[in-house]
């Protein structure tokens, strides 16, 4: 049972390639979807929430695309979901039934919080040096 929608794992997905790309040399939108057998509308709606939420930065022009705006190791697995919007920040308004916001959602709200704490521990500096490894 997956925990992270397809969208959240695409998006950290994007964020490593452009991680591993050189210094200097951005990525572009068509060339990741195309690595990740997307189309680029599909994806160019996660790559500008990422930009502005400060993860990725957007460079215009013919040789334009993508690269990091901030060094890798300050950019977590939690940051990057939370900027593609796949994880709602908790609210306190109350959610469909009564069972479900007096006794599901608290049961769970703990397993939620570790969760997230893990996401942070993950960091992209170190999902990028594993993806190098892999030669892709």
């Amino acid at each position: 049972m997956p925990l992270l929608p397809r969208k959240g794992l695409l998006a950290i997905a994007a964020v490593i390639d452009v991680a591993v790309q050189a210094p200097g040399r951005p990525i572009s939108a068509k060339t990741l979807a195309a690595r990740h057998a997307l189309p680029p509308r599909h994806l160019e709606s996660v790559l500008q929430n990422l930009v502005r939420e400060g993860i990725l930065k957007g460079i215009r022009g013919p040789r334009g695309g993508y690269e990091l705006a901030r060094e890798a190791r300050r950019v977590t697995a939690n940051d990057i979901l939370r900027a593609a919007g796949t994880v709602d920040e908790a609210d306190n308004e109350p959610v469909g039934s009564e069972l479900l916001s007096k006794v599901v959602l608290p049961a769970l709200s703990s397993a939620e919080q570790q969760f997230g704490i893990a996401l942070s521990r993950i960091n992209l500096e170190d999902m990028a040096r594993d993806a190098e490894a892999l030669g892709t």
